[in-house]
């Protein structure tokens, strides 16, 4: 078995495959195969609040819509609907978005408009329509503190603070701010995030992931067991994420040097000496010199 394991680890970096790539993701929660992942994974979220609303079974509905005006088009991730007659939205975002919340609210319209009938008897009722993002990305306009990642969002009467419209909700999950080790899982929410999170790193099942479920998400997960066709789709999507990544990377870094450049810029007219300018800007005396 450890031979096995260090052979595997020889011949490629990671043993799992990484659920932020399109493919990753799909893989696990968007194929009929794996459906009982998604069951689980949402039921897990929905636990933390309505408890009582338990999924048995999900039907996958096709996830590219145009909009009833014009031509703009919408692709999900993942679109279904339930055994309890509630629908579900559940994208992975890995880039923050200006619009982001603006994007999840429009997208939330799709199933909507698809639940209206033809013909005057139709009364208006609606299934509940939940929105899921997986973000690996913070809120930069966050009011809440860095401890706060789960967000649930419902229409509230500002008056009362009660609900007041309980059939639409969006759940957003900022991943960076998930920081829980093994040991520190309490309840199958804490390790459905555990496992999104750190699944590309991991190399065995960690053992507080016992549940059958986790045991047929990391079969599913593990790229030695993938067709060559599968291998090739997964390679492709890998490059994307990570060249999406190193952009993303790189223009931080490239804001990160202007703003040092411009406050060494702004010390040295005040008439710093250009040694003290260094040390608190990290720039080299010939970049200071150069200003």
């Amino acid at each position: 078995m450890v031979t096995e394991q260090l052979t595997l680890m020889l011949n490629q970096q990671e043993r799992y495959i990484n659920p932020y790539t399109d493919f990753g993701f799909k893989k696990l929660f968007g194929t009929e195969m794996n459906k009982e992942l998604l069951v689980s994974f949402l039921n897990a979220l929905l636990s933390k609040s309505q408890p009582k609303k338990v999924i048995s079974d999900i039907h996958y509905l096709p996830t590219e819509h145009f909009g009833q005006f014009g031509n703009r088009r919408a692709i999900l991730d993942v679109l279904c609907d339930s055994d309890n007659g509630s629908q579900f939205i559940v994208e992975m975002q890995n880039v923050y978005q200006q619009f982001y919340k603006d994007r999840s609210v429009f997208y939330a319209t799709f199933p909507i408009q698809d639940q209206a009938r033809m013909g005057d008897d139709w009364n208006y009722e609606l299934k509940e329509v939940y929105t899921v993002g997986i973000l690996n990305f913070e809120f930069k306009d966050d009011k809440y503190s860095k401890d706060c990642f789960h967000h649930e969002v419902m229409l509230m009467d500002t008056e009362t603070k009660h609900v007041f419209y309980d059939k639409l909700t969006f759940i957003y999950l900022e991943m960076p701010k998930f920081n829980k080790t093994e040991d520190e899982l309490e309840d199958m929410f804490d390790k459905w995030l555990f496992v999104l999170k750190n699944l590309a790193r991991l190399w065995e099942r960690p053992a507080a992931l016992q549940e059958r479920v986790f045991e047929k998400l990391f079969k599913a997960a593990e790229i030695a067991r993938f067709t060559p066709e599968e291998r090739r789709g997964y390679e492709d999507s890998v490059k994307v994420y990570r060249d999406l990544n190193n952009a993303i990377n790189t223009a931080k870094r490239d804001v990160r040097m202007e703003e040092k450049l411009a406050t060494a810029q702004r010390m040295k007219a005040d008439g710093l000496p250009i040694e003290m300018i260094a040390k608190y800007t990290e720039l080299t005396l010939e970049q200071i010199e150069n200003l």
